[in-house]
């Protein structure tokens, strides 16, 4: 036993959501597993003249005032960033940010699929990148920014967490878990797909060098260590794709098992060594994402609790009184199941907005009873999103020949009992729920084996999580008819 082995690893995991971030202080050892959040802060993107951004340079801020927190509370080993996918910020040639990334809710991709379809079809573009058709794909992202001064000017393309890494270290690159997340990867040889991005005219020479989860970026740049008060700490390169830390911390003991990653979307698929690259993978629109250690994250991206917290925002912005999550929740609990259900990948509801009444407005087109109170959308939304669950995980399970006994729900949602219980329902599987704060522990995880901890593959780090944290468990209920409500969503009259 090392002597890294004997005393645990002490690092910073940096965890950014599209609605809120949050430091961890996370210990890693032999039979130690734990976090403490020392900085949580709003994240939002920000509405300026029609168009969607982030703060970046405010998040690098809570960043380093988080940072500064753990070290201060102790010892410093590492620091590791995860973060949402597809987003990107573009550098000039001495290294200074051109312009403040977009949001992927922003519409300037609308009509841009489209466009690259006549370059690249549909079918050739699955073939070499295994991804998910997505209107807000960083190539669609980059599409539409061909002709424009900032395009032009670039020199490095950064995703989200490597720019945050770079104004740390001073050090490029991109981590493969989000760079396969971009639509210019090729998931069979594991590199930028070049000849992609010639064909579309996007700059090729934008795309950085690849790292690999794991690997030590470098050590914070002098200044950054004076600000942190931990001089030289090591920043390292995590499944800095927040589905892909969270993946790792899903506490699995055999191999035939579905995992949900829910928060503001849900992931919903399965862990394979190989990418599924058939037509018939595509024309469902599965996604081939790369996992930590060579793993294929065969997934679907289903949208997940955004629907939810955005109807509570606009609730909220009505001031309507006692509207809590928890009496929702408790209300919903009451009410009847499966008496309105819509697609909850519907486009409508990807972008910031009045959520409720176009839940309304869908179920109204499509035939559904259209809900007239917060309680029963809050029970509308819960119920399909089990009923996507349901059918994107048995569709997975065919598509990649793979049985499912068990799934396993990651992430801020595994904390909402009600859809726990109702997916577990819809599949007719056990539900196994928890840890919450999953894709921090991935990233701690990660981190602490490239420190030395005794972590030698995905087997080790989930005996771990299973030792060190309580899972809940749903056993599924008969009573309602999931098919039946499927059958609905499958023949519903067209808008």
């Amino acid at each position: 036993m090392t002597g890294l082995e004997a005393e645990p690893v002490r690092v910073a995991a940096v965890d950014l959501g599209a609605t809120s971030g949050r430091v961890m202080a996370c210990r890693v050892g032999a039979d130690r597993l734990d976090l403490e959040e020392l900085h949580r802060f709003p994240n939002a993107a920000v509405p300026v003249r029609g168009a969607l951004f982030w703060d970046v340079l405010g998040i690098h801020r809570e960043v380093l005032a988080g940072v500064r927190r753990v070290s201060g509370t102790g010892r410093l080993n590492g620091i590791g960033i995860d973060s949402w996918a597809v987003d990107y910020g573009l550098l000039d040639r001495d290294g200074h940010l051109l312009a403040n990334p977009r949001s992927h809710r922003d519409r300037r991709t609308e009509g841009v699929p489209a466009r690259v379809r006549e370059q690249v079809p549909d079918a050739e573009l699955y073939d070499v990148t295994g991804l998910q058709q997505l209107p807000f794909n960083t190539i669609y992202q980059l599409a539409s920014e061909l002709g424009t001064p900032v395009l032009e000017s670039a020199e490095t393309l950064l995703l989200l967490p490597d720019l945050l890494a770079y104004w740390l270290t001073g050090e490029v690159g991109a981590e493969r878990t989000n760079a396969s997340t971009t639509g210019l990867y090729d998931v069979r040889t594991r590199a930028w797909s070049l000849e992609l991005a010639k064909r579309i005219g996007l700059p090729w020479s934008v795309l950085p060098p690849l790292r690999e989860p794991g690997e030590r970026i470098g050590p914070v740049s002098e200044d950054v260590g004076r600000q942190l008060g931990a001089p030289g700490v090591p920043v390292i390169a995590v499944g800095s794709h927040d589905t892909a830390s969270a993946v790792v911390a899903v506490p699995a003991e055999a191999e035939s098992f579905a995992y949900i990653s829910s928060g503001t979307w849900s992931l919903v698929g399965l862990e394979l060594e190989e990418p599924v690259l058939t037509e018939d993978a595509r024309t469902a629109n599965f996604t081939n994402e790369t996992g930590i250690d060579g793993t294929i994250r065969f997934l679907k991206n289903v949208m997940g609790l955004w629907v939810l917290s955005e109807s509570l925002r606009t609730w909220a912005d009505l001031r309507l009184r006692d509207l809590t999550l928890p009496s929702l929740l408790a209300g919903a609990a009451e009410s009847p199941g499966l008496r309105t259900v819509v697609d909850i990948n519907d486009p409508n509801f990807l972008t910031p907005g009045d959520l409720p009444a176009r839940i309304q407005q869908l179920a109204d087109r499509t035939g559904e009873v259209v809900p007239q109170d917060p309680v029963s959308i809050t029970r509308t939304i819960l119920d399909s999103l089990a009923l996507a669950y349901r059918r994107n995980i048995r569709l997975a399970a065919s598509l990649a020949g793979r049985p499912v006994d068990v799934v396993h729900v990651v992430g801020g949602g595994s904390q909402n009992e009600l859809l726990c219980q109702l997916t577990a329902d819809a599949l007719g599987l056990p539900v196994l729920a928890g840890p919450a704060e999953a894709a921090a522990l991935g990233n701690g995880l990660v981190q602490a084996r490239a420190l030395g901890v005794d972590l030698p593959d995905l087997a080790a780090m989930r005996s771990l999580v299973r030792r060190t944290h309580a899972i809940r468990r749903y056993e599924p209920r008969s009573g309602l008819d999931w098919d039946a409500a499927e059958r609905r969503l499958a023949t519903r009259p067209e808008a």
